[in-house]
């Protein structure tokens, strides 16, 4: 039988595959190898091992901190600390996401800022919330246009707020959307004075959130819980219920609660 492609368990392509490989040796070693041995170890010609050492180094993925020798790069640590957060916050979020959602039968939804957008990275929803859930995990949409993109958005100081604005042009998608600087300001400085963040209608009609920040051990906007209603029936009721889940949250991921 013809094996299938899909269930290959080496890379397709075969630079990746040796670029794998030479990770593997240097992963191995907690000090920098040289490229004889790294040579010897992935069994690749020096020439090949360099060529591709070097590109891996450009991109900071590899180190060399001296001639002829390599180590794995602090991007290689960057990238990693980044995935580390996204996994623990929605490891964290998942099950108070759902006793939430039990409580108000509504979707609950865990969003993360990847530039200028919220990106859904979990959701809690059933049928019973009488509300089509539009954005599926792994959508996008403007930071100004949503509450937890305002949330982020407060988090920054307002120079950074006016290059986001000249970025995006703060294009809108409904009546209700926030489209003059001046304006986005003002309900920015809400959202820091009351801690909450609001879309009113203004990514779709007809949908109303709210949200509330998740923070990290440095005390520093890791994500956001939302609750989004049909804009009718979203109850301030539920302001304290979101908070304190976003506050369990947060503890879990280390945060004591100081600014």
């Amino acid at each position: 039988m013809k094996k299938d492609p899909a269930f290959t368990p080496t890379p397709t392509i075969q630079v990746i595959e040796r670029m794998f490989s030479l990770i593997d040796v240097l992963a191995s070693r907690s000090e920098a190898i040289s490229l004889k041995e790294i040579s010897e170890k992935t069994g690749l010609h020096p020439s090949t091992a360099h060529r591709i050492l070097n590109d891996l180094a450009t991109g900071r993925f590899v180190d060399r901190p001296e001639a002829g020798n390599y180590r794995l790069g602090m991007r290689l640590l960057e990238l990693g600390n980044l995935v580390k957060g996204r996994l623990n916050v929605r490891d964290a979020a998942l099950s108070p996401m759902r006793d939430l959602h039990k409580l108000i039968q509504q979707p609950v939804n865990l969003s993360m800022r990847q530039g200028d957008e919220i990106v859904y990275i979990e959701r809690a929803y059933s049928e019973r919330s009488g509300m089509q859930v539009v954005r599926a995990i792994g959508g996008r949409a403007p930071l100004h246009l949503t509450s937890v993109g305002k949330l982020f958005l407060a988090a920054d100081d307002p120079l950074r707020v006016r290059s986001y604005a000249t970025r995006t042009g703060l294009l809108g998608q409904t009546r209700n959307s926030i489209t003059q600087l001046q304006v986005l300001e003002r309900e920015l400085s809400r959202v820091k004075q009351y801690g909450i963040a609001r879309d009113n209608e203004e990514l779709e009609l007809g949908v109303r959130c709210i949200a509330a920040g998740i923070y990290d051990d440095q005390g520093k906007l890791l994500a956001g819980l939302s609750i989004s209603a049909p804009a009718d029936r979203l109850d301030e009721g539920w302001l304290p219920k979101l908070q304190a889940t976003a506050h369990a949250i947060s503890s879990t991921l280390g945060y004591d609660g100081r600014p």
